[in-house]
């Protein structure tokens, strides 16, 4: 008795119509700005139930402030996000007054420019360049420095 022929073990042929539209989908420019959306979009829903203000719960902690004590230029952003979707607008700006001011609207801005350029088919990569690098730097080193000496 002789067995049936088998296929052949050679490499598959020329990808499917799904392969190329997922290939397509990875490597659109809009892919990587949804991506970001997506993450942040799950970590805000996990948020809404998780009161950082509350001890015990699963959040990151600074690893400056476990180490030192001394609260880093982005210290209470988690509680300051949290006091954001629940409307407490005051209490945001207690826990991170110079994020809330100017490091939202700037995300905003970027992270909204990204994600248009993106639908577009563009490739967007913001660059602040070495002036705007330092002014970042430079106000993130004062306001450590500020709300460390004052609280």
């Amino acid at each position: 008795m002789s067995e049936a022929p088998s296929a052949p073990l050679g490499p598959p042929g020329p990808p499917g119509i799904l392969a190329r539209a997922a290939r397509a989908v990875r490597t659109h420019p809009a892919a990587p700005p949804l991506g970001a959306l997506a993450a942040g979009l799950a970590a805000a829903a996990y948020l809404w139930g998780t009161d950082p203000h509350q001890a015990g719960q699963w959040l990151p902690r600074c690893p400056l402030n476990a180490l030192t004590g001394l609260l880093c230029p982005a210290c209470g952003g988690t509680r300051m996000a949290y006091d954001l979707m629940h409307g407490d607008l005051a209490a945001a700006f207690h826990d991170n007054a110079l994020l809330l001011t100017l490091g939202v609207p700037v995300a905003a801005y970027f992270g909204g420019r990204w994600l248009v350029e993106g639908l577009r088919g563009r490739r967007y990569r913001p660059s602040p360049g070495r002036w705007g690098t330092a002014a970042i730097l430079g106000t993130a080193v004062v306001w450590a420095v500020l709300r460390n000496a004052i609280g």
